[in-house]
């Protein structure tokens, strides 16, 4: 958002609507922050064009698609690299199972959340993917038990 104007209370009132409800038309938009709806769309293509508004998805329910095990995934590289870390970088974006990666300060180079259906699952995910990639030297997993605070919607208030 380097080349655009700042944020008012009507652009943090879409973006945190959006975040809510991705299917609200510009009418449902436009009343519920009080504007007109040529406004309101305009500022909603300026969000954007400004790259503030990335795209637009459906949430889905992981447990109703049996997707019930959630692991986090710290890996330690035997090498900080470059080429080793942007193979493994590379290699766990091919993952469909790793749902973030970041790469970490302290004890990790990388902390994963993976998403599967059973144990067995996750079992299969590290023995033939995980720990196949070159680099790759210690993995240590914690699963969770159940969630207690899951958003997607990011703090746009002022």
């Amino acid at each position: 958002m380097s080349n655009s104007q700042p944020l008012d209370s009507f652009d943090r009132a879409i973006l945190d609507l959006l975040q809510r409800d991705g299917r609200a038309t510009n009418q449902d938009v436009a009343d519920a922050i009080g504007l007109s709806p040529s406004p309101c769309l305009r500022r909603i293509r300026r969000l954007e064009a400004d790259g503030l508004i990335t795209g637009y998805v459906a949430l889905l329910d992981a447990q109703a698609l049996g997707l019930s095990v959630t692991a986090f995934v710290r890996v330690r590289l035997d090498r900080q690299q470059d080429r080793v870390l942007e193979a493994f970088e590379t290699a766990v974006t091919a993952f469909p199972e790793v749902m973030e990666c970041y790469l970490m300060t302290g004890e990790a180079d990388y902390q994963l959340r993976v998403l599967v259906g059973s144990l067995g699952a996750f079992e299969d995910f590290l023995r033939q993917k995980l720990t196949r990639i070159p680099g790759v030297g210690q993995v240590t997993t914690s699963f969770a038990l159940r969630p207690v605070v899951t958003r997607t919607a990011l703090p746009v208030a002022e």
